[in-house]
Formats: structure tokens, C-alpha cells, sequence
């Protein structure tokens, strides 16, 4: 039989494994979020523990790219002077709705709870904004309304 037909093994075939990939620009966090990444690590090392065969591989994976996170982390306060930047809370009326959002870091994002990172489309219209300004957004003049500034607790 040709050497073209052969297969040497299954294992060549198999999708190949790729790292988590790492946010572009610099790691900024907040104080909580160097301690939600000391969590994930411990977590990840005590289900290492635990894990099946299948999982350790994952497992492994996600902690390198936590302990890279860890070593990357540039723990950032929001200004003192009372414009919004990274780690600000921010009370804004937006189309007549009112949220109470958080800029954070990419690791510390969550959306849903209005918590989003400094990277983010609406963070970046908010940074260096102070609380009466009104900003524009979206293609809209005057879509956001800054309410209240205040440093994230």
C-alpha cells in the first residue's frame, strides 16, 4: 500500500490545543480584581487536584494563562480629581434609562452587572468625562448624561 494512504496514528488528526488568548494592551486591574485572580488560581489548582484525566490539560491551560494575568496585573486607582477613568463608578443617564456602571479590567467585566472594561466602546466616550457633562455616543449628541463620579469601593 502507498505511504499516501497510511495513517500513522489518530493522534496527528486531532484539533490542536490552543492557549487562551490575552487581552491586547496593558493588564489593568482593581484591588478586587488582583483578588478575583488569586481566586480563579486557587480554584483551578484545588480542582487540579480532583480533575479527571480529560480535564487536567484544560485545567493546566487556563492556569497559565492565570498566573500570566497575575504576573501582568498593573493594579490601577480611579483619578483623585474626580473624572472618570479606570476604576471610576459612574451614575449615567443614557436615552433616559440610568445605570450605575463600573470600568474595570478585562478580566473583572461582566456586563450584565454593568461592570465593563476600560476598553469597552462606552468606557472609552466616559474616560475623563466629569459628573454634568453630557457626551456624545452611538452617532447621538447628547446620549449620555454623566450623573455622578465616584472611586469604585
Amino acid at each position: 500500500m502507498s505511504v499516501a494512504f497510511r495513517r500513522e496514528s489518530d493522534e496527528e488528526h486531532l484539533e490542536p490545543k490552543f492557549e487562551r488568548p490575552i487581552p491586547a494592551g496593558p493588564n489593568l486591574v482593581t484591588r478586587a480584581g488582583k483578588a478575583l485572580i488569586d481566586e480563579r488560581i486557587a480554584a483551578l489548582e484545588t480542582s487540579l487536584t480532583v480533575a479527571a484525566a480529560a480535564d487536567i490539560d484544560a485545567i493546566r491551560r487556563d492556569l497559565r494563562y492565570w498566573h500570566t494575568r497575575r504576573t501582568t496585573a498593573i493594579e490601577t486607582a480611579a483619578p483623585a480629581d474626580g473624572s472618570i477613568g479606570f476604576g471610576s463608578r459612574i451614575v449615567v443617564d443614557i436615552a433616559g434609562k440610568r445605570r450605575d456602571i463600573v470600568i474595570v479590567g478585562d478580566d473583572e467585566a461582566d456586563p450584565p452587572r454593568d461592570r465593563i472594561a476600560y476598553g469597552a466602546p462606552l468606557a472609552r466616550a466616559l474616560m475623563g468625562a466629569e459628573a454634568g457633562d453630557r457626551l456624545p455616543f452611538n452617532g447621538r449628541a447628547d446620549a449620555i448624561e454623566v450623573i455622578a463620579v465616584s472611586a469604585e469601593a
